[in-house]
């Protein structure tokens, strides 16, 4: 039986029946699910790219200020997908007659299908800095499993980081986007690694700099056999742009495991303004990659304000990271 415990009543909306069973079964599955982009023109549809400073993160001095508030629950409306739209996890399959049951096994904001490998060791207990390194050859050799966090350089990654271990400062922030520049690791529960990496998309970084951060970051992707998936941090407050969009078809021809994260889900913008709510922008973005992608990757919409998905980040992280081990 799963120890769930405290956090999996508030993650899934089961079954009304008291005597339905998760149907889920285990299959020798790959470690690595590609995604394969059925053409490279997946960007064409996207609005042009904008470097947009009005959302960067908040400096460090800012979130310093003052005792963090307890973060309210953010109020979800949990939209029930299709089964060809939700993706299960390394080592389930799905027969027929467990549509239903696999339906409520969806955790919360995302289309992530919980599994049998995720357990108790889901949370964050301790969270430290190890080292940065400019190349992937310096990169830890003791090969811990690790997730990737990339995404454009104001889409709130750091924030994000710090909500995931609940640290204001163990990845500091800051109003100038392009601030991280090297392969930053920190070790998780003294057991796996969360990498936070460059941004890409920072039109005012130098030239030469932008090359190289691009150039090792990939090469991160390619050499890293520890890396158990890439979290591909995409703004929701904001329309789908083509750089997010030829980043994920980069990622799916390559065959490098991809999870969507959806930023800055609790901002709202006016109608009136033209803007849409996070909801539409995520939808938009799933129809363009439905259009150009065999399988539907994992995504998941958060918030650093209110800590929306937060959970579900790390439920999604343990069930990957705990198949990866056995496999």
């Amino acid at each position: 039986m799963l120890l769930y415990h405290r956090i999996l009543p508030r993650l899934l909306s089961l079954p009304s029946s008291p005597t339905s069973k998760l149907l889920i079964r285990p299959s020798r599955l790959p470690p690595r699910r590609p995604f394969l982009p059925r053409c490279a023109a997946l960007s064409a549809l996207a609005a042009p790219q904008t470097v947009d400073h009005s959302d960067a993160e908040e400096s460090a001095d800012h979130l310093d200020a003052e005792e963090p508030q307890e973060p309210q629950e953010p109020q979800e409306v949990q939209v029930k997908l299709p089964l060809d739209r939700l993706f299960l996890p390394p080592g389930a399959s799905v027969t027929p007659g467990d549509e239903e049951v696999v339906t409520a096994r969806v955790l919360k904001g995302s289309n992530i299908v919980l599994g049998t490998y995720a357990r108790g060791d889901a949370q964050v207990v301790n969270a430290d800095f190890i080292k940065s390194s400019v190349r992937p050859d310096d990169c830890p050799r003791d090969g811990l499993p690790e997730f990737a966090l990339v995404g454009r350089s104001n889409v709130g990654k750091s924030s994000l980081l710090n909500s995931l271990v609940r640290r204001k400062r163990l990845a500091l922030t800051s109003k100038k986007p392009g601030k991280t520049q090297c392969i930053n690791h920190f070790k998780i529960n003294d057991s796996w690694y969360l990498v936070d990496l460059p941004g890409y998309g920072y039109a005012s970084a130098p030239q030469v700099a932008r090359k190289d951060w691009d150039e090792f970051t990939r090469n991160y992707f390619l050499s890293r056999d520890n890396l158990v998936s890439v979290f591909l941090l995409i703004d929701a407050s904001i329309p789908a742009k083509k750089i997010d969009l030829d980043y994920a078809s980069w990622l799916g021809q390559n065959k490098v495991p991809m999870t969507l994260v959806f930023t800055k889900c609790d901002k709202r913008k006016k109608k009136k303004n033209g803007g849409k709510r996070p909801e539409e922008n995520v939808e938009c973005f799933q129809s363009l990659i439905r259009e150009y992608f065999e399988a539907a990757p994992p995504w998941i919409m958060t918030s650093s304000v209110t800590n929306q998905g937060r959970d579900e980040i790390l439920l999604h992280m343990s069930q990957l990271r705990n198949y990866w081990r056995k496999h």
